[in-house]
């Protein structure tokens, strides 16, 4: 097991998609969130695992990496927050957010690479 194994952190998932609700950027005491043009994802060497956004999701969308299968959201999150711009201002959520909250495979439907504005 690597040193990076044993460091745990939190990853945005599928259902921020199209939803781009910034409440955990506003609490996020390390600037640690970064903003695609649908989609916001956490840096994993820059989450210090605290916690506090998780519970300010309204889609439910961030999870610890230790829960089973995220894999991959490690990865997308690790990838996208080397290139999007950081983002620490909370602002509106996506005009769909709502209808968008819950549907499956969101990824491979409607994942966008663009990134968004950022700071």
């Amino acid at each position: 097991m690597t040193f990076l194994e044993f460091l745990m952190t939190y990853v945005v998932t599928d259902n921020c998609i199209r939803c781009k609700y910034t409440d955990c950027v506003e609490v996020c005491p390390v600037d640690c969130f970064y903003e695609g043009e649908n989609f916001l994802v956490i840096h994993p060497d820059e989450c210090i695992d605290c916690g506090v956004c998780e519970p300010e999701c309204p889609a439910e969308a961030i999870k610890p990496d230790t829960e089973p299968g995220l894999d991959k959201w490690l990865q997308i999150n690790a990838e996208f927050a080397s290139v999007w711009p950081n983002i620490t201002v909370k602002r509106d959520a996506m005009p769909e957010a709502k209808e968008m909250d819950g549907e499956e495979g969101k990824y491979e439907k409607y994942f966008s690479p663009n990134p968004g504005q950022g700071d």
